[in-house]
Protein backbone atom coordinates (compact mmCIF):
# COMPACT_ATOMS: atom_id res chain seq x y z
CA UNK A 1 0.00 0.00 0.00
CA UNK A 2 1.54 3.27 -1.10
CA UNK A 3 2.09 5.89 1.50
CA UNK A 4 1.92 9.56 0.60
CA UNK A 5 4.67 11.82 1.82
CA UNK A 6 3.38 14.69 3.86
CA UNK A 7 5.26 17.95 3.60
CA UNK A 8 5.39 20.55 6.30
CA UNK A 9 6.50 24.13 6.12
CA UNK A 10 8.06 25.73 9.17
CA UNK A 11 8.34 29.45 9.45
CA UNK A 12 11.46 30.44 11.36
CA UNK A 13 11.40 33.54 13.47
CA UNK A 14 14.77 35.18 12.96
CA UNK A 15 14.09 38.23 15.05
CA UNK A 16 16.84 39.15 17.50
CA UNK A 17 16.24 40.99 20.70
CA UNK A 18 17.98 44.32 20.82
CA UNK A 19 20.05 44.95 23.93
CA UNK A 20 18.87 47.81 26.12
CA UNK A 21 20.42 51.13 25.26
CA UNK A 22 23.09 52.51 27.60
CA UNK A 23 24.12 56.07 28.23
CA UNK A 24 27.85 55.55 28.80
CA UNK A 25 28.53 59.23 29.47
CA UNK A 26 25.91 59.39 32.22
CA UNK A 27 27.27 56.19 33.78
CA UNK A 28 30.81 57.60 33.92
CA UNK A 29 29.58 60.83 35.52
CA UNK A 30 27.57 58.85 38.11
CA UNK A 31 30.63 56.69 38.95
CA UNK A 32 32.84 59.77 39.37
CA UNK A 33 30.30 61.46 41.67
CA UNK A 34 29.77 58.40 43.88
CA UNK A 35 33.48 57.64 44.21
CA UNK A 36 34.17 61.31 44.93
CA UNK A 37 31.62 61.44 47.76
CA UNK A 38 33.03 58.23 49.31
CA UNK A 39 36.58 59.62 49.08
CA UNK A 40 35.55 62.88 50.77
CA UNK A 41 33.89 60.95 53.62
CA UNK A 42 37.00 58.81 54.15
CA UNK A 43 39.35 61.82 54.08
CA UNK A 44 37.15 63.70 56.55
CA UNK A 45 37.09 60.69 58.87
CA UNK A 46 40.90 60.49 58.82
CA UNK A 47 41.33 64.24 59.45
CA UNK A 48 38.88 64.25 62.37
CA UNK A 49 40.29 61.15 64.08
CA UNK A 50 44.03 61.87 63.73
CA UNK A 51 44.14 64.34 66.70
CA UNK A 52 42.52 61.73 68.93
CA UNK A 53 44.86 58.95 67.83
CA UNK A 54 48.04 58.06 69.68
CA UNK A 55 50.43 56.50 67.15
CA UNK A 56 52.94 54.06 68.64
CA UNK A 57 54.62 50.99 67.26
CA UNK A 58 53.23 48.84 70.03
CA UNK A 59 49.71 50.14 69.42
CA UNK A 60 50.03 49.49 65.71
CA UNK A 61 51.25 45.97 66.46
CA UNK A 62 48.35 45.30 68.83
CA UNK A 63 45.69 46.64 66.47
CA UNK A 64 47.14 44.74 63.53
CA UNK A 65 47.09 41.60 65.67
CA UNK A 66 43.41 42.09 66.46
CA UNK A 67 42.64 42.62 62.77
CA UNK A 68 44.62 39.49 61.89
CA UNK A 69 42.73 37.55 64.56
CA UNK A 70 39.39 38.65 63.12
CA UNK A 71 40.49 37.76 59.57
CA UNK A 72 41.63 34.29 60.69
CA UNK A 73 38.33 33.65 62.46
CA UNK A 74 36.46 34.90 59.38
CA UNK A 75 38.34 32.44 57.14
CA UNK A 76 37.70 29.67 59.66
CA UNK A 77 33.97 30.50 59.73
CA UNK A 78 33.69 30.40 55.94
CA UNK A 79 35.59 27.11 55.85
CA UNK A 80 33.43 25.54 58.54
CA UNK A 81 30.02 26.67 57.39
CA UNK A 82 30.65 26.03 53.70
CA UNK A 83 31.65 22.47 54.60
CA UNK A 84 28.71 22.04 56.99
CA UNK A 85 26.10 23.28 54.52
CA UNK A 86 27.35 21.15 51.62
CA UNK A 87 27.66 18.10 53.90
CA UNK A 88 24.09 18.61 55.13
CA UNK A 89 22.68 19.00 51.62
CA UNK A 90 24.53 15.90 50.43
CA UNK A 91 23.55 13.66 53.33
CA UNK A 92 19.87 14.65 53.13
CA UNK A 93 19.88 13.95 49.40
CA UNK A 94 21.44 10.47 49.46
CA UNK A 95 20.68 8.97 52.84
CA UNK A 96 16.94 9.23 52.17
CA UNK A 97 17.22 7.76 48.68
CA UNK A 98 16.69 4.01 48.39
CA UNK A 99 17.55 1.81 45.41
CA UNK A 100 16.34 -1.78 45.33
CA UNK A 101 17.00 -4.56 42.85
CA UNK A 102 20.46 -3.45 41.68
CA UNK A 103 22.91 -6.18 42.71
CA UNK A 104 25.77 -6.52 40.20
CA UNK A 105 28.62 -8.94 40.95
CA UNK A 106 31.33 -7.36 43.12
CA UNK A 107 34.86 -8.52 43.98
CA UNK A 108 36.23 -7.47 47.37
CA UNK A 109 40.02 -7.12 47.15
CA UNK A 110 41.84 -7.59 50.46
CA UNK A 111 45.60 -6.83 50.23
CA UNK A 112 47.47 -8.17 53.25
CA UNK A 113 51.04 -7.96 54.50
CA UNK A 114 51.74 -9.48 57.93
CA UNK A 115 48.08 -9.12 58.91
CA UNK A 116 47.75 -12.55 60.53
CA UNK A 117 46.53 -10.99 63.79
CA UNK A 118 43.48 -9.34 62.20
CA UNK A 119 42.88 -11.25 58.94
CA UNK A 120 40.37 -13.75 60.36
CA UNK A 121 38.28 -10.96 61.92
CA UNK A 122 38.31 -9.00 58.65
CA UNK A 123 37.16 -11.97 56.56
CA UNK A 124 34.45 -12.84 59.10
CA UNK A 125 33.08 -9.30 58.80
CA UNK A 126 33.09 -9.67 55.00
CA UNK A 127 31.14 -12.95 55.19
CA UNK A 128 28.50 -11.15 57.26
CA UNK A 129 27.78 -8.64 54.47
CA UNK A 130 24.12 -8.45 53.44
CA UNK A 131 24.60 -8.72 49.67
CA UNK A 132 23.70 -11.66 47.41
CA UNK A 133 26.37 -11.47 44.70
CA UNK A 134 30.03 -11.02 45.67
CA UNK A 135 33.37 -12.77 46.17
CA UNK A 136 36.44 -12.18 48.35
CA UNK A 137 39.96 -12.11 46.89
CA UNK A 138 42.82 -12.09 49.43
CA UNK A 139 46.17 -10.91 48.02
CA UNK A 140 49.09 -11.94 50.24
CA UNK A 141 51.90 -9.51 49.44
CA UNK A 142 54.84 -11.65 50.57
CA UNK A 143 53.97 -11.75 54.28
CA UNK A 144 56.59 -13.16 56.65
CA UNK A 145 54.17 -14.13 59.45
CA UNK A 146 51.29 -16.63 59.42
CA UNK A 147 49.12 -14.57 57.03
CA UNK A 148 49.52 -17.08 54.18
CA UNK A 149 48.56 -20.05 56.36
CA UNK A 150 45.49 -18.28 57.73
CA UNK A 151 44.48 -17.26 54.19
CA UNK A 152 44.83 -20.84 52.91
CA UNK A 153 42.59 -22.09 55.71
CA UNK A 154 39.83 -19.74 54.55
CA UNK A 155 40.03 -20.43 50.79
CA UNK A 156 36.95 -22.02 49.21
CA UNK A 157 33.23 -21.44 49.46
CA UNK A 158 32.39 -20.07 52.90
CA UNK A 159 28.96 -19.61 54.43
CA UNK A 160 27.89 -15.99 54.27
CA UNK A 161 24.82 -14.13 55.45
CA UNK A 162 22.96 -14.57 52.14
CA UNK A 163 24.57 -17.78 50.84
CA UNK A 164 27.95 -19.24 49.91
CA UNK A 165 30.76 -16.79 49.20
CA UNK A 166 33.83 -17.72 47.16
CA UNK A 167 37.12 -16.85 48.91
CA UNK A 168 40.29 -16.87 46.79
CA UNK A 169 43.93 -16.35 47.76
CA UNK A 170 46.72 -14.90 45.63
CA UNK A 171 50.26 -15.36 46.98
CA UNK A 172 52.83 -13.03 45.43
CA UNK A 173 56.27 -11.65 46.14
CA UNK A 174 56.34 -8.47 48.21
CA UNK A 175 56.02 -5.41 45.98
CA UNK A 176 53.78 -3.02 47.88
CA UNK A 177 50.09 -2.42 48.44
CA UNK A 178 49.46 -0.78 45.07
CA UNK A 179 50.68 -3.80 43.08
CA UNK A 180 48.86 -6.17 45.41
CA UNK A 181 45.60 -4.34 44.73
CA UNK A 182 46.29 -4.36 40.99
CA UNK A 183 46.85 -8.12 41.09
CA UNK A 184 43.48 -8.66 42.75
CA UNK A 185 41.67 -6.24 40.45
CA UNK A 186 43.05 -7.85 37.31
CA UNK A 187 42.33 -11.36 38.61
CA UNK A 188 38.71 -10.38 39.24
CA UNK A 189 36.13 -10.86 36.49
CA UNK A 190 33.62 -8.49 38.08
CA UNK A 191 32.77 -5.07 36.68
CA UNK A 192 32.85 -3.54 40.16
CA UNK A 193 35.47 -3.98 42.87
CA UNK A 194 35.76 -2.91 46.47
CA UNK A 195 39.32 -2.22 47.66
CA UNK A 196 40.09 -2.24 51.38
CA UNK A 197 42.84 -2.71 53.95
CA UNK A 198 43.65 -6.06 55.48
CA UNK A 199 42.70 -4.87 58.96
CA UNK A 200 39.39 -3.24 58.00
CA UNK A 201 35.99 -4.61 59.00
CA UNK A 202 32.95 -3.70 56.89
CA UNK A 203 29.40 -3.32 58.15
CA UNK A 204 26.68 -5.55 56.62
CA UNK A 205 25.01 -2.86 54.46
CA UNK A 206 28.24 -1.57 52.92
CA UNK A 207 27.92 -3.16 49.46
CA UNK A 208 24.18 -2.63 49.12
CA UNK A 209 24.41 1.07 49.97
CA UNK A 210 27.64 1.74 48.11
CA UNK A 211 26.77 0.05 44.82
CA UNK A 212 23.52 1.98 44.34
CA UNK A 213 25.42 5.06 43.17
CA UNK A 214 26.75 3.22 40.12
CA UNK A 215 23.29 3.26 38.54
CA UNK A 216 24.51 6.65 37.32
CA UNK A 217 26.93 5.71 34.48
CA UNK A 218 29.05 8.83 35.10
CA UNK A 219 30.05 7.68 38.61
CA UNK A 220 33.49 6.09 38.53
CA UNK A 221 34.04 5.49 42.24
CA UNK A 222 32.41 5.72 45.66
CA UNK A 223 34.36 6.67 48.77
CA UNK A 224 33.28 4.92 51.95
CA UNK A 225 33.08 6.06 55.56
CA UNK A 226 36.07 5.14 57.75
CA UNK A 227 35.58 4.90 61.51
CA UNK A 228 37.92 4.08 64.38
CA UNK A 229 37.24 0.71 65.98
CA UNK A 230 39.65 0.54 68.94
CA UNK A 231 38.13 3.33 71.04
CA UNK A 232 37.89 3.97 74.78
CA UNK A 233 41.41 5.43 74.82
CA UNK A 234 42.05 9.18 74.98
CA UNK A 235 44.14 9.21 71.80
CA UNK A 236 41.94 6.89 69.77
CA UNK A 237 38.80 8.74 70.85
CA UNK A 238 40.35 11.96 69.54
CA UNK A 239 41.04 10.18 66.26
CA UNK A 240 37.45 8.91 66.19
CA UNK A 241 36.28 12.54 66.42
CA UNK A 242 38.83 13.58 63.80
CA UNK A 243 37.53 10.94 61.36
CA UNK A 244 33.99 12.24 61.91
CA UNK A 245 34.66 15.98 61.82
CA UNK A 246 37.87 16.38 59.89
CA UNK A 247 37.57 13.65 57.25
CA UNK A 248 34.02 12.37 56.80
CA UNK A 249 32.34 15.77 57.00
CA UNK A 250 34.72 17.06 54.34
CA UNK A 251 33.99 14.04 52.13
CA UNK A 252 30.26 14.67 52.50
CA UNK A 253 30.79 18.23 51.28
CA UNK A 254 32.92 17.00 48.39
CA UNK A 255 30.28 14.37 47.61
CA UNK A 256 27.80 17.21 47.11
CA UNK A 257 30.05 18.39 44.27
CA UNK A 258 30.73 14.78 43.16
CA UNK A 259 34.46 15.51 43.50
CA UNK A 260 35.80 13.56 46.48
CA UNK A 261 39.55 14.24 46.61
CA UNK A 262 40.73 11.02 48.32
CA UNK A 263 39.06 7.62 48.22
CA UNK A 264 40.20 6.17 51.57
CA UNK A 265 42.31 3.03 51.55
CA UNK A 266 40.11 1.13 54.06
CA UNK A 267 37.06 1.29 51.76
CA UNK A 268 36.54 2.38 48.18
CA UNK A 269 34.23 1.00 45.48
CA UNK A 270 35.27 1.32 41.85
CA UNK A 271 33.86 0.80 38.40
CA UNK A 272 36.55 -1.31 36.74
CA UNK A 273 36.38 0.70 33.51
CA UNK A 274 37.27 3.82 35.53
CA UNK A 275 40.26 1.97 36.99
CA UNK A 276 41.37 0.98 33.48
CA UNK A 277 41.10 4.57 32.29
CA UNK A 278 43.20 5.70 35.26
CA UNK A 279 45.84 3.01 34.72
CA UNK A 280 45.09 1.25 38.03
CA UNK A 281 47.08 1.96 41.22
CA UNK A 282 50.62 3.35 41.01
CA UNK A 283 53.57 2.71 43.34
CA UNK A 284 55.40 6.01 42.85
CA UNK A 285 53.81 7.83 45.82
CA UNK A 286 53.20 7.06 49.49
CA UNK A 287 49.49 7.86 49.00
CA UNK A 288 48.37 5.53 46.23
CA UNK A 289 44.72 6.20 47.13
CA UNK A 290 45.07 9.98 46.60
CA UNK A 291 47.01 9.45 43.38
CA UNK A 292 44.38 7.06 41.97
CA UNK A 293 41.55 9.44 42.93
CA UNK A 294 43.18 12.28 41.01
CA UNK A 295 43.72 10.05 37.99
CA UNK A 296 40.05 9.01 37.97
CA UNK A 297 38.92 12.64 38.22
CA UNK A 298 41.32 13.56 35.40
CA UNK A 299 39.41 11.17 33.11
CA UNK A 300 36.18 13.05 33.89
CA UNK A 301 34.65 10.37 36.11
CA UNK A 302 32.61 11.58 39.08
CA UNK A 303 33.37 10.39 42.61
CA UNK A 304 30.79 10.46 45.40
CA UNK A 305 30.69 9.60 49.09
CA UNK A 306 28.48 7.04 50.80
CA UNK A 307 28.28 7.74 54.57
CA UNK A 308 26.57 4.42 55.30
CA UNK A 309 29.20 2.25 53.61
CA UNK A 310 31.31 1.90 56.74
CA UNK A 311 34.72 0.36 57.37
CA UNK A 312 36.10 0.10 60.90
CA UNK A 313 39.87 0.31 61.19
CA UNK A 314 42.44 0.11 63.95
CA UNK A 315 43.89 3.53 64.82
CA UNK A 316 47.36 4.20 66.28
CA UNK A 317 47.44 3.94 70.06
CA UNK A 318 50.63 5.94 70.71
CA UNK A 319 51.69 9.46 69.78
CA UNK A 320 54.71 8.10 67.90
CA UNK A 321 52.61 5.78 65.72
CA UNK A 322 50.07 8.53 65.08
CA UNK A 323 52.64 11.13 64.01
CA UNK A 324 54.46 8.56 61.87
CA UNK A 325 51.19 7.74 60.12
CA UNK A 326 50.32 11.41 59.49
CA UNK A 327 53.87 12.10 58.34
CA UNK A 328 53.50 9.42 55.66
CA UNK A 329 50.02 10.64 54.68
CA UNK A 330 51.28 14.20 54.23
CA UNK A 331 54.29 13.28 52.16
CA UNK A 332 52.18 10.95 50.04
CA UNK A 333 49.60 13.68 49.34
CA UNK A 334 52.36 16.15 48.45
CA UNK A 335 53.85 13.58 46.08
CA UNK A 336 50.44 13.11 44.45
CA UNK A 337 50.02 16.89 44.08
CA UNK A 338 53.47 17.19 42.52
CA UNK A 339 52.74 14.30 40.18
CA UNK A 340 49.58 16.05 38.92
CA UNK A 341 50.89 19.62 39.15
CA UNK A 342 50.10 20.41 35.51
CA UNK A 343 46.42 20.38 36.50
CA UNK A 344 47.11 23.14 39.04
CA UNK A 345 48.00 25.66 36.36
CA UNK A 346 45.97 24.41 33.41
CA UNK A 347 42.28 23.96 34.29
CA UNK A 348 41.45 23.28 30.63
CA UNK A 349 42.88 19.75 31.03
CA UNK A 350 40.41 18.84 33.77
CA UNK A 351 38.57 21.58 35.63
CA UNK A 352 37.48 19.19 38.41
CA UNK A 353 41.06 18.10 38.99
CA UNK A 354 42.24 21.71 39.15
CA UNK A 355 39.64 22.56 41.80
CA UNK A 356 40.47 19.47 43.87
CA UNK A 357 44.24 19.98 43.58
CA UNK A 358 44.05 23.59 44.75
CA UNK A 359 41.88 22.48 47.67
CA UNK A 360 44.40 19.74 48.54
CA UNK A 361 47.26 22.22 48.16
CA UNK A 362 45.53 24.60 50.57
CA UNK A 363 44.75 21.89 53.15
CA UNK A 364 48.18 20.22 52.95
CA UNK A 365 50.47 23.26 52.75
CA UNK A 366 48.74 26.59 53.43
CA UNK A 367 46.35 25.80 56.27
CA UNK A 368 48.80 23.92 58.58
CA UNK A 369 51.36 26.73 58.32
CA UNK A 370 48.67 29.34 58.90
CA UNK A 371 47.31 27.50 61.92
CA UNK A 372 50.76 27.08 63.51
CA UNK A 373 51.70 30.71 62.87
CA UNK A 374 48.43 32.07 64.24
CA UNK A 375 48.71 30.04 67.45
CA UNK A 376 52.33 31.02 68.11
CA UNK A 377 51.82 34.64 67.05
CA UNK A 378 48.76 35.32 69.19
CA UNK A 379 50.21 33.60 72.24
CA UNK A 380 53.27 35.86 71.99
CA UNK A 381 51.05 38.93 71.55
CA UNK A 382 49.01 37.93 74.59
CA UNK A 383 52.14 37.53 76.73
CA UNK A 384 53.84 40.73 75.56
CA UNK A 385 50.87 43.13 75.39
CA UNK A 386 48.42 41.78 77.96
CA UNK A 387 45.78 40.57 75.50
CA UNK A 388 45.08 37.31 77.27
CA UNK A 389 41.33 38.05 77.29
CA UNK A 390 41.29 38.26 73.49
CA UNK A 391 43.17 34.97 73.22
CA UNK A 392 40.70 33.37 75.60
CA UNK A 393 37.76 34.60 73.51
CA UNK A 394 39.50 33.36 70.37
CA UNK A 395 40.00 29.91 71.92
CA UNK A 396 36.37 29.82 73.09
CA UNK A 397 35.16 30.80 69.61
CA UNK A 398 37.11 28.00 67.95
CA UNK A 399 35.95 25.50 70.60
CA UNK A 400 32.31 26.50 69.99
CA UNK A 401 32.76 25.96 66.23
CA UNK A 402 34.24 22.52 66.81
CA UNK A 403 31.48 21.58 69.26
CA UNK A 404 28.86 22.60 66.67
CA UNK A 405 30.58 20.53 63.99
CA UNK A 406 30.97 17.58 66.36
CA UNK A 407 27.27 17.70 67.30
CA UNK A 408 26.28 17.76 63.63
CA UNK A 409 28.55 14.84 62.74
CA UNK A 410 27.51 12.76 65.74
CA UNK A 411 23.81 13.35 64.99
CA UNK A 412 24.17 12.76 61.24
CA UNK A 413 26.06 9.48 61.67
CA UNK A 414 24.29 8.32 64.86
CA UNK A 415 27.62 8.18 66.63
CA UNK A 416 28.60 8.20 70.29
CA UNK A 417 27.68 11.46 72.00
CA UNK A 418 30.57 11.03 74.42
CA UNK A 419 32.93 12.10 71.61
CA UNK A 420 31.52 15.66 71.59
CA UNK A 421 33.39 16.96 74.71
CA UNK A 422 36.69 16.08 73.02
CA UNK A 423 35.95 18.98 70.64
CA UNK A 424 36.98 21.39 73.40
CA UNK A 425 40.65 20.44 72.98
CA UNK A 426 40.41 18.95 69.49
CA UNK A 427 41.70 21.92 67.47
CA UNK A 428 43.82 23.68 70.09
CA UNK A 429 45.86 20.59 71.00
CA UNK A 430 45.30 17.61 68.70
CA UNK A 431 45.03 19.36 65.32
CA UNK A 432 47.89 21.71 66.20
CA UNK A 433 50.12 18.69 66.87
CA UNK A 434 49.07 17.12 63.55
CA UNK A 435 49.72 20.41 61.71
CA UNK A 436 53.24 20.63 63.16
CA UNK A 437 53.87 17.11 61.83
CA UNK A 438 52.46 18.14 58.43
CA UNK A 439 54.75 21.16 58.31
CA UNK A 440 57.83 19.05 59.12
CA UNK A 441 56.80 16.46 56.51
CA UNK A 442 56.37 19.25 53.95
CA UNK A 443 59.86 20.60 54.59
CA UNK A 444 61.44 17.14 54.35
CA UNK A 445 59.48 16.33 51.17
CA UNK A 446 60.75 19.48 49.43
CA UNK A 447 64.28 18.77 50.68
CA UNK A 448 64.01 15.28 49.22
CA UNK A 449 64.82 13.45 52.46
CA UNK A 450 64.31 9.75 51.95
CA UNK A 451 61.59 7.94 53.89
CA UNK A 452 60.37 4.35 54.18
CA UNK A 453 56.80 3.12 53.99
CA UNK A 454 56.49 1.93 57.58
CA UNK A 455 53.66 -0.17 58.98
CA UNK A 456 51.30 0.26 61.90
CA UNK A 457 51.73 -2.51 64.45
CA UNK A 458 48.38 -4.28 64.77
CA UNK A 459 47.15 -5.35 68.19
CA UNK A 460 43.98 -7.03 66.94
CA UNK A 461 40.48 -6.16 68.02
CA UNK A 462 38.31 -9.22 68.35
CA UNK A 463 34.68 -8.25 68.03
CA UNK A 464 31.26 -9.08 66.82
CA UNK A 465 28.65 -7.01 65.05
CA UNK A 466 25.79 -5.56 66.94
CA UNK A 467 23.44 -3.28 65.13
CA UNK A 468 25.84 -3.04 62.21
CA UNK A 469 28.77 -1.88 64.35
CA UNK A 470 31.67 -4.01 65.58
CA UNK A 471 31.75 -4.13 69.35
CA UNK A 472 35.36 -4.38 70.58
CA UNK A 473 36.20 -6.45 73.60
CA UNK A 474 39.28 -6.27 75.78
CA UNK A 475 41.58 -8.34 73.56
CA UNK A 476 44.72 -6.39 72.74
CA UNK A 477 43.52 -3.27 74.52
CA UNK A 478 45.59 -1.77 77.26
Amino acid sequence: MAQSNQKYQIALDNRELKPPSRNLAAEKIRTIIVSGIVSIILIATIILTIPMTVLTWSGLFVYSSIVSLVIFLFILLIRYFATLFMAYFYMTRYTLKETEGYYPFISIIVPVYNEGVVLTESIESLLDIDYPNYEIIIVNDGSTDNTSAIGESIVGYQKGRTGLVKVSLINKANSGKAKALNAGIQYSEAQFVLCMDGDSQLTPNTLKLGIRHFIDPTIGAVAGNVKVQNRKHFLTDLQALEYLEGLNMARSAQGFLQMVNIIPGPIGLFRKSALRDAGFYSSDTFAEDADLTLKILAHNWKIVYEPNAIAYTEAPTTIYQLLKQRYRWTRGILQAIRKHKRHLFNPTISFNNSIILWQMFYEALVWPVMNIFVNVYFILVALLFGLSSFIFLWWVGIAVLDIMAALFCVAAEKEEFRLVPYAIIYRIVFILLIDVTKAMATVEEFLGIRMTWGKLERKGIAGSTKGGRPVPNAVGVK
